[in-house]
């Protein structure tokens, strides 16, 4: 005979109420492991994420891809260093020298143009040291001369890495003999900016992340146009043969996804007070 009493149904609804509950609870942690393994980490550059570049593009590439995008915005030598760790899945930065040699030592296998700007010379409005033109060796030159203050990113920033060229091409060595007023700040281009607008001092910055400064002070572009100052991103995904962790499927997913027509329409519809910033130059 069948115990029907209204305890022992309780206790059998009971069961069955933690039983589902036990089930339910199993089931849960792994449906968000799932969730959240859509996702890849990105190590890229200050420029990129403080332009407002990516506040704008990765949620396009949510949208088309389900897949979310955790920037790690550092200067292109750490990111780089990221790779070569496996701390990040995919590379996004601006020295093609750099990027080059990280696929040639195995860390990736492809790496590929996205888009570029340009660098541009930033300095007082008054122009103390007479740097205004087209021709960044001759305005540096002026600056070292001069012994006028400037702000070097002193990262081994992508930026960082051009203005070393830069000097070079002027003759002027900062590793071996800082000009007068050379100061190094160890520091992303935002803070390299309010350094400069706080001192009156000459910045080299790239003209995304100029754009998008609002702390400009008595600042403004002073030298501008020259071939020099060419600034080439490329994007690379880390090599699952160095590092079997890494999301190399997800992060393809986004490499291709930037250089697609898409993604190049998404970069050049990023505008700030109707001006480009960023031109999408993929396959070239």
């Amino acid at each position: 005979m069948v115990d029907l009493s209204p305890d022992r149904r309780m206790r059998r609804i009971g069961l069955a109420f933690a039983g589902a509950a036990a089930a339910a609870a199993l089931w849960a942690p792994a449906a968000v492991q799932a969730q959240d393994a859509r996702f890849i980490v990105m190590a890229s550059t200050t420029s990129t994420e403080q332009s407002g570049l990516f506040a704008h593009l990765l949620p396009a590439f949510k949208q088309a891809s389900g897949i979310d995008v955790r920037v790690v915005a550092v200067g292109t030598g750490q990111a780089l260093d990221q790779g070569r760790r496996g701390d990040a899945d995919v590379v996004f930065v601006h020295d093609t020298a750099a990027e080059e040699k990280f696929v040639a030592d195995g860390f990736a296998t492809q790496r590929r143009n996205v888009m570029y700007n340009d660098f541009v010379l930033i300095g007082p409005k008054a122009d103390p040291a007479g740097a205004r033109g087209n021709d960044i060796a001759a305005a540096l030159k002026k600056l070292a001369a001069g012994g006028q203050p400037f702000v070097s990113r002193g990262d081994k920033s992508g930026t960082h890495a051009a203005e070393l060229r830069l000097w070079k091409a002027a003759g002027v060595d900062p590793a071996a003999a800082k000009p007068a007023g050379y100061k190094e700040c160890g520091c992303g281009m935002g803070p390299a900016l309010n350094m400069a607008a706080a001192t009156n001092a000459y910045v080299l910055a790239d003209r995304g992340t100029w754009l998008s400064f609002k702390n400009r002070g008595e600042l403004s572009i002073l030298v501008e146009g020259d071939k020099s100052l060419f600034n080439q991103y490329g994007v690379m995904v880390v090599n699952p043969a160095k590092h079997p962790h890494v999301k190399a499927a997800l992060a393809q997913d986004f490499a291709d996804w930037v250089v697609s027509p898409a993604g190049q329409r998404a970069i050049a519809a990023y505008k700030i007070g109707g001006e480009q910033l960023f031109f999408p130059n993929a396959g070239r």
